[in-house]
């Protein structure tokens, strides 16, 4: 039975959609340093209105774990923006949003060497799976292309930018940090921020400019993306738990490419279907299929017959 509570994920990923698109958009319009750093500094002035005073009253406990924040501001927010809005120079929107579309697939396999999570059956069959499809994807195709050729650059930065966010992803629960979402997203973004700035500083005039063009996609960024997503993404979690919220994600290209048809004139080509298919049945295997594999049970009946 559909619940209400879905709408929060399914929003979230079409605002994450959009967002896809709009770094498409502002390839070509304005440098990635300069509608990151714009994106953050309108996002946290929004924050700051609701955000600003609970964060310092909670700093005493938020101090205790400014490098866990630090860390994370770097991967989930200014590392994962600028290479996103950067591998959107040299790939497609539905190239990207499929490479994105591997985080809880990325983030399942990182537990397994960070937390010591088991290792799953669907982890194992959907994760050749999603490799497979991946590289049929990125190589139009022609898998034998990508051992010998290499794939685009902005496949490779978006799959760096995806592996980042996975990365970040387990950090947070290994870290369980006692600080609401919304305080902690905040002073990430401001870690972020400093990253940013050094950069943004020496880039020249015309790639930092404010019109009529870059004005609204960094309004979409900074709101829709920033702000909106983040809290339908939190309500998700919320009601729905982490694992079943993360299901939502195989939507991420489905969307995307629906859009990205129509806003962008990009054509679906057949290796985006079986490769973009293969990859998102693979994910789902891995989310779905959680009955451990017993290695040492195995093992030890092995030893037991002989």
């Amino acid at each position: 039975m559909f619940q209400k509570a879905y709408f929060y994920p399914l929003f979230a990923i079409l605002f994450w959609a959009g967002n896809v698109i709009v770094s498409k958009m502002a390839s070509h319009a304005i440098s990635p340093v300069a509608i990151t750093f714009y994106r953050l500094v309108f996002a946290l002035a929004v924050m700051s209105t609701f955000v600003l005073i609970p964060t310092w009253k909670n700093r005493h406990i938020i101090r205790q774990y400014w490098k866990h924040l630090a860390l994370g501001g770097f991967l989930s927010v200014s590392l994962f923006q600028f290479l996103s809005y950067q591998a959107a120079t040299t790939t497609t929107a539905t190239n990207m949003a499929i490479v994105t579309a591997l985080i809880p697939l990325l983030t399942i396999i990182l537990s397994t060497w960070i937390l010591k999570d088991q290792i799953s059956y669907g982890l194992v069959i959907g994760g050749f799976l999603s490799f497979y499809g991946i590289l049929y994807l990125l190589s139009h195709g022609h898998i034998a292309q990508v051992f010998s050729q290499g794939m685009h650059l902005g496949d490779g930065l978006m799959l760096l930018a995806a592996i980042g966010y996975a990365l970040y992803g387990v950090l947070l629960k290994r870290w369980k940090m006692p600080i609401p979402a919304w305080q902690s997203n905040f002073v990430m973004s401001s870690f972020a921020i400093l990253y940013v700035l050094p950069f943004f500083i020496f880039l020249p005039a015309s790639q930092m400019q404010l019109n009529q063009q870059t004005i609204p996609l960094i309004l979409y960024a900074s709101i829709f993306s920033s702000i909106l997503l983040s809290y339908l993404w939190i309500e998700g979690v919320r009601h729905l738990g982490p694992n079943k919220n993360s299901i939502f994600m195989n939507l991420l290209p489905v969307f995307t490419a629906l859009i990205a048809v129509v806003l962008l004139g990009e054509h679906l080509q057949v290796f985006h279907l079986i490769g973009g298919g293969l990859t998102l049945c693979g994910i789902l295997l891995a989310q779905i299929i959680q009955k451990p594999i017993q290695w040492k049970k195995s093992t030890q009946q092995s030893l037991d017959s002989l």
